[in-house]
């Protein structure tokens, strides 16, 4: 690791990696890797999670061909130089800010999304002119595997590479200096990154996850509010990081909305064979969702099938903020609804916990949509729908507080991987003697003046 390391170290060092047209052509051929491996991808995710071509393509590979052409199309655009305004005490000159690659990274994947996950960060990297190792999540071995087999035929190491393998290997490649560390997926892993990255004060970014919440009020169009939540929901089984975790209800519409849900599960006919959801990651998982079902409050669903590693699409109801399931991100086709009286008090209680990465509102009104926006801090979200805020690249895309460090997608990925370098170049037909020695009162007066413009 260490020689791969200074390895890309020397070729970035060279520049080489510098130049837009460098990186417009890794972009291309990053691109060109994934249509090329198309099938091998499609084959190690059926084989990992028995997802399906149609969702692997919507959810993944169709968001990385998107990203990818964004940042072919306006790289050169970003990388450009930017003038800034000038302030009175530096006249006559001109400022602006370059810039540049922040230099080796790495980035640690997910296992939720495999692809999507792994390669996006690897995006904004490539187009800020960083070399990249890829740490891909061990837990969807054939994935890991497929994007180490494309990776080495389209790249040389020294500028892209993947390294394999689980925790040793993580660890002895935290335990390297970087110039850049991205990493996606739990709150108590990032943790560990952060601390690691502290060591060579390396910058990092953390996508990370917690219990998003949905508030759905009495005034919503309740059917199209059901239907995008379903969906929402059970997308890749629950394993979705900005999925709604939990629903907050207007006791008022509670019943109708229980109802409606059952019959958009039903309606829906979620199973393996018909590849609109996906299996559990593994047995551990599958266990930890078991335990979080209690079946007094299942209202539908419930069923768990081990040896498929596959749990119905669940409806739990009379929950409250003390139950088992609401002390922990679900992660899962689980969905714990939650009757309010008063939405200031919703409101309050979710407060009480930890920033989570999404937040979703369903309402006709305005003001409520300002109260729950106003009211929560969270990392993004959506108003009358979920989970397909992640598809506007030109939004960002990250957490705050426990629910992340950072941002990408986009020009925010591009900005992620970069440094910003303020640059003032002075003109020499004018020397004001202001900051020279001696010091006068006169002087000392005209500073401050200027110090005001």
């Amino acid at each position: 690791m260490q020689e791969l390391i200074q390895k890309q170290r020397r070729f970035f060092d060279s520049g080489a990696t510098l130049p837009v047209s460098f990186r417009i052509k890794q972009l291309k051929q990053l691109k060109k890797a994934i249509r090329t491996h198309e099938g091998l991808l499609y084959e190690a995710i059926a084989a990992d999670f028995r997802k399906s071509k149609f969702e692997t393509y919507a959810t993944e590979l169709g968001l990385l061909y998107h990203e990818i052409d964004v940042a072919i199309d306006k790289v050169s655009q970003w990388a450009r130089r930017r003038r800034v305004p000038s302030n009175l005490l530096n006249f006559p000159a001109k400022s602006y800010l370059r810039p540049e690659p922040l230099g080796v990274s790495l980035v640690i994947g997910a296992w939720n999304y495999p692809y999507l996950l792994s390669l996006g960060p690897v995006i904004g990297a490539m187009a800020a002119g960083c070399t990249v190792i890829l740490k891909p999540s061990e837990l969807p071995s054939q994935t890991s595997a497929a994007m180490a087999t494309m990776i080495s035929v389209s790249f040389a190491e020294e500028y892209v590479a993947v390294v394999e393998g689980g925790v040793p290997e993580t660890t002895q490649l935290l335990e390297q200096r970087f110039d850049k560390i991205f990493f996606t997926g739990s709150t108590k892993v990032g943790k560990i990154i952060y601390q690691a990255a502290a060591k060579n004060l390396t910058p990092v970014t953390l996508e990370l996850g917690g219990k998003s919440p949905a508030f759905v009020t009495a005034d919503c169009n309740l059917k199209i509010t059901v239907k995008r939540l379903v969906w929402g929901k059970f997308l890749n089984a629950g394993q979705t990081c900005i999925s709604p975790d939990y629903v907050l209800v207007d006791r008022k519409i509670e019943k109708q909305f229980l109802e409606q849900c059952v019959k958009e599960i039903e309606k829906e006919q979620f199973s393996l064979e018909h590849g609109n959801i996906s299996q559990i990651i593994n047995d551990r998982n599958l266990q930890r969702l078991r335990q979080l079902i209690d079946p007094g409050k299942v209202v539908h669903g419930g069923k768990v099938d081990a040896a498929n590693r596959y749990i119905e699409p669940t409806l739990l109801a009379g929950i409250d903020f003390e139950d088992t399931i609401m002390q922990e991100e679900i992660f899962g086709p689980l969905l714990p609804v939650i009757a309010y009286d008063n939405l200031d008090e919703a409101i309050g209680k979710v407060k009480t916990l930890e920033k989570p990465l999404s937040c979703y509102v369903f309402t006709r009104s305005a003001r409520i949509k300002k109260q729950v926006m106003d009211g929560i801090s969270f990392g993004g979200g959506m108003i009358n729908d979920a989970v397909m805020h992640i598809t506007n690249s030109h939004l960002p895309f990250g957490g705050v507080g426990a629910s992340g460090i950072g941002a990408y997608h986009g020009k925010t990925g591009f900005d992620t991987f970069s440094h910003q370098k303020g640059v003032i170049e002075k003109k020499n037909w004018l020397e004001l003697p202001l900051k020279y020695f001696p010091h006068t009162p006169r002087k000392l007066w005209w500073i401050q003046r200027f110090f005001k413009f």
